[in-house]
């Protein structure tokens, strides 16, 4: 149809990733470092030739971040993104973006896009505030005369007069985006592709992004917006898509397409054991250790009773000092509780080679009511981190017959409480 701006056809996208063996004795020979190197050089030398990215690591492995997504966006849409972290939201941002290209499939697009995808994105740090705009500006394909035109609205709205001539560079994350949104949000793009922007910067700037993307869309404009605020992705958005491991599971509804992520999340609850193997970690990963599972206590989890959870770890070779820890978050994503077990009795973990169990136990929940999401870690006692899994699974917490609200939230103001152990 005419008012079509962003038609999607079989979208996917390909990623190559490297491995360093996990299989490396502790002692190798020399000719076994020679043959693994060797073998190594010639696959990037090959690589090279044939003008392909160069992969670091001894295995590759390819990695769909998007696959086989089609769908279309009408001129005057506000449409959020929802998903699991790496289900391949701000891949598609990326693609609509024209930052990356697709491997297989087609976009078409209508009008200018303005995209903001990372806190600082565009910016240069040794250019003031205001020379930032203009260079922002004229990335987004903007003419000065515009920029000029605009540039008193973009200041007032990011509020940033005082510091309009210092450099970004001495600005502190959220007078980054807020700067960034107001560049991308005045320069009257058709399409506008925001990324996490509420997730960065107080209540007050995040009313004014909400009332700015409302304004933007009532003057024709399109709007994408991926967050895991799904209070705002209701609040802000008429349709939305829902994401997991690169493909589409729904797109339509706002309410029916966070059902559908709600089901999703839902679903690792339902299952005691929780496998890990697969799951996209937040950081790059130590190969020494690696997280297998998470296994939640069988029966309903109550407020304020106790509940225990055990962690299922690899390691390659001996590793001292580790610590574990988990995070429980809101479904908006916001940290309720942390525990991690250098706060317990038995800080520091050394653990040999092989499969180990660490258990954590807390004596008394102290979590009100409601459907929580599960971060799980390890790191060292240096706060270096070796393999961390956001959104590992779901848990649900039930009401207590004994315990009123009031005493709980109390409660929930002092450190947990939590036992750690290992076998």
């Amino acid at each position: 149809m005419t008012d079509t701006v962003i038609s999607v056809e079989g979208l996917s996208k390909k990623y190559l990733v490297g491995h360093q063996s996990a299989q490396r004795e502790r002692y190798t020979a020399l000719r076994d470092v020679i043959v693994r190197e060797a073998k190594s050089f010639v696959r990037k030398a090959a690589e090279l030739a044939r003008g392909e990215q160069v992969i670091q690591g001894d295995d590759v492995e390819e990695f769909w971040a998007l696959k086989d997504v089609s769908f279309e966006i009408r001129q005057g849409e506000v449409v959020g993104i929802i998903g699991r972290n790496g289900a391949g939201k701000s891949t598609l941002l990326k693609i609509l973006s024209r930052i990356t290209e697709p491997t297989e499939g087609r976009v078409r697009l209508k009008g200018r896009v303005a995209s903001l995808l990372e806190v600082g994105t565009g910016f240069h740090p040794e250019l003031t505030g205001g020379e930032n705009i203009f260079l922002n500006g004229a990335i987004l394909g903007m003419r000065k005369a515009d920029i000029k035109r605009k540039f008193d609205d973009i200041v007032e709205f990011a509020e940033v007069e005082k510091f309009i001539d210092t450099p970004v560079k001495r600005y502190s994350s959220g007078m980054y985006v807020r700067l960034a949104f107001a560049v991308a949000a005045h320069l009257e793009p058709d399409v506008l592709a925001i990324d996490e922007v509420l997730a960065v910067g107080d209540v007050e700037f995040q009313r004014k992004c909400l009332g700015k993307m409302e304004e933007v869309a009532g003057h024709g404009r399109t709007v994408l917006m991926v967050s895991h605020n799904t209070h705002a992705i209701r609040a802000l958005c008429n349709t939305a898509i829902t994401l997991h491991a690169g493909r589409l599971l729904y797109y339509g509804e706002t309410d029916k397409a966070i059902e559908c992520y709600d089901r999703l999340i839902s679903a690792d609850s339902k299952a005691s054991r929780v496998s890990l193997a697969d799951r996209p970690r937040s950081f790059a990963g130590d190969p020494r250790i690696r997280l297998l599972a998470i296994n939640l206590d069988q029966g309903p989890t109550v407020m304020g009773q106790p509940f225990g959870l055990t962690i299922e770890v690899q390691v390659v070779e001996s590793m001292s000092s580790i610590v574990f820890g988990v995070g429980f978050c809101s479904r908006s994503g916001a940290r309720i509780l942390s525990s991690d077990s250098d706060y317990s009795e038995a800080p520091l973990f050394d653990l040999s080679p092989g499969r180990h169990t660490i258990t954590c136990t807390f004596p008394s929940l102290p979590l009100a009511p409601g459907d929580y999401l599960l971060d799980v870690g390890c790191r060292s006692d240096g706060l270096a981190m070796y393999d961390v899994i956001e959104q590992a699974c779901s848990l649900e917490v039930l009401p207590s017959k004994n315990a009123s609200p009031q005493l709980l939230q109390k409660y929930c103001t002092s450190l947990a409480k939590s036992v750690w152990g290992v076998s």
